[in-house]
């Protein structure tokens, strides 16, 4: 039980960092390198539920803290239009974002934009769980049946992602702000590709 606990409090705290902390799918690889005969549902559920709570209080903090006190006005009806184009397509976003979350790139960008959006949370959280639950019990039984077939340092399995980590994270954050930049309604709506005008003073009161 305390080992359970030691894992989500660690999978919670990575997945509310908002940048460069450790993929969630190297703990699990690590965890089924180490530990092959824990590499099961129990700890694949608990790394899920953590890592889903986790990013939804990052994407809150995107909402509270980017959304009302950087964004410009502009900015911030730019994105409602983002937000009501995937509101009429539910089943895409959550195609989407199951899609995603099968993946092993950095969620924390992913997450970070919803919340700029002000859309339902529920809407990432319920496919984010579905598709982290599946693939941490994929990297777990596969480090674990690694570690029983070969005879593996885990310390040099890892060391080569150290570089791949750091451009992964520079160009996610990159992403998250040509998203904001984007003017998503000449997008969807004229099929144009431009940057939102610039505003050059901040709105006086503050957003709601």
């Amino acid at each position: 039980m305390d080992t359970i606990l030691i894992v989500f409090a660690i999978v919670l705290v990575l997945n509310v960092i908002p940048a460069f902390a450790p993929p969630t799918w190297m703990v699990f690889s690590f965890l089924g390198f180490r530990f092959p005969e824990h590499a099961g549902w129990i700890l694949a559920m608990t790394g899920a539920l953590a890592a889903t709570l986790g990013r939804c209080i990052l994407a809150k903090m995107s909402r509270v803290i980017v959304r009302r006190h950087w964004l410009s006005a502009a900015s911030r009806a730019n994105l409602d239009s983002l937000r009501d184009e995937l509101e009429s397509r539910p089943r895409l976003t959550f195609s989407l974002l199951l899609f995603y979350a099968f993946t092993p790139l950095p969620s924390n960008s992913v997450f970070i934009a919803y919340g700029l959006t002000t859309m339902n949370i529920l809407r990432i959280a319920i496919p984010f769980f579905l598709g982290r639950l599946i693939s941490y019990m994929f990297w777990a039984k596969s480090s674990a049946l690694v570690s029983r077939k070969f005879d593996v340092d885990e310390s040099e399995a890892f060391r080569y992602f150290g570089v791949y980590f750091v451009l992964i994270q520079m160009t996610l954050i990159a992403i998250v702000y040509v998203f904001a930049r984007i003017d998503w309604k000449a997008l969807w709506r004229e099929h144009k590709w431009r940057w939102l005008a610039k505003e050059t003073s901040f709105p006086s009161s503050p957003p709601k």
